[in-house]
């Protein structure tokens, strides 16, 4: 099969596509046959050496944590799929690529509304979305301030806020606004000034804040007009949440939360944009892009 692999950290260059052996799925494993998968930070991260100390590296490394696919080979003790399911799951490090072979509880139903593309890219975006907000402990008539509101977990954040009757600002350049208003968020521009916009969209205060961008400048606003700090969560800089106090989120996975967030976009309950789509024989162009930013969406690898 083909996948993609690095074999040095460094940058989009030393990512290429590899001619590996066909895995096969052992007990409680499923063999899944890719059609599309998504792009996260993450990878990135990982590919410059960022999670070194994370996670075991071993080159030629593979990247690659949410895709979508048809079941394509069943180990023993499985049930619940079979060959021909069409599936959403995530796997660490290893869903660039033709196949994957992961335990049966990383996959879950694709909605058959949702396009290959789509289901690819919600696995990880809405868990931490859901997460997040979980975590905040938002309810109804409540402010959230969300920080990088017009990317992929910002726009479900915010779209799952609003669901909850939470009053939501958020941070974007001004060509997001648009975007950020039909998700039912107030637009505020970042950048110098951004404390005085905020405090102007929330005369009343802010209940909690969620940081996508790992930015100084927006974990000092959030710790600014947020009045209790144990209340926001970035997801984006251990550092910064460490100087600040405030609480740094972690991946916590699981195949039901991806279920619940497929079923909330195939119903059109939340909109997750695919912002561009590139072939498997593309990552290096594809992380090119994640990395210059300003995406409205997702960013997605299709195969086949």
């Amino acid at each position: 099969m083909k996948a993609v692999v690095m074999d040095s950290y460094g940058g989009p260059e030393v990512l290429r596509v590899a001619e590996l052996p066909e895995p096969q799925a052992g007990a409680g494993q499923v063999r899944v046959r890719i059609r599309a998968a998504g792009l996260n930070p993450i990878d990135a991260k990982i590919r410059r050496g960022e999670f070194d100390a994370v996670y075991a590296i071993a080159f030629p490394q593979r990247l690659g944590n949410e895709f979508a696919g048809v079941v394509d080979q069943v180990g023993d003790g499985v049930d619940g799929f079979a060959a021909g399911d069409e599936v959403i799951g995530f796997v660490d490090m290893a869903a660039y690529a033709e196949q994957v072979v992961v335990p049966v509880e990383n996959l879950t139903a694709k909605p058959a509304e949702l396009s290959w593309e789509t289901a690819a890219v919600v696995s990880a975006v809405g868990q931490a979305a859901f997460n997040a907000l979980e975590t905040l402990g938002v309810k109804a008539g409540e402010t959230l301030l969300v920080h990088g509101a017009s990317g992929g977990v910002g726009s479900l954040a915010v779209q799952f806020a609003h669901a909850r009757g939470v009053r939501v600002i958020g941070t974007a350049g001004a060509d997001h606004h648009d975007y950020l208003r039909s998700l039912g968020a107030v637009p505020v521009t970042y950048g110098e000034g951004l404390g005085r916009r905020v405090r102007e969209a929330a005369p009343q205060g802010v209940d909690a804040s969620l940081d996508l961008t790992g930015s100084e400048e927006a974990i000092g606003v959030s710790a600014a007009v947020t009045g209790d700090r144990s209340r926001i969560v970035t997801l984006a800089s251990p550092p910064l949440a460490q100087r600040y106090g405030i609480t740094m989120m972690y991946g916590t996975r699981s195949a039901a939360t991806v279920a619940r967030v497929a079923r909330a976009v195939a119903r059109g309950e939340a909109v997750l944009p695919v912002a561009r789509r590139f072939a498997l024989t593309e990552p290096a162009e594809a992380h090119r892009q994640m990395e210059a930013g300003g995406h409205r969406g997702k960013l997605v690898l299709t195969v086949g």
